[in-house]
């Protein structure tokens, strides 16, 4: 993996990151207020969530 590929994937990180607050900042607000009421334990479980799909993912596009 070169440098250029770590760097790609950060550049779409945050273009994807960027895409919700500005096509619907209030929509993405009251999400956010709605995670920050989660519990912890149910935070950690959605985040191990979203970690093991993007590793999968990760497998699966470099195989």
């Amino acid at each position: 993996m070169a440098w250029s590929d770590l760097v790609a994937g950060l550049a779409f990180y945050l273009i994807i990151e960027g895409l919700l607050p500005f096509a619907s900042p209030h929509g993405w607000r009251r999400g956010l207020a709605l995670l920050a009421q989660l519990e912890d334990g149910r935070l950690r479980s959605f985040g191990l969530g979203l970690v093991i799909t993007g590793l999968g993912l990760l497998l699966v596009v470099r195989g």
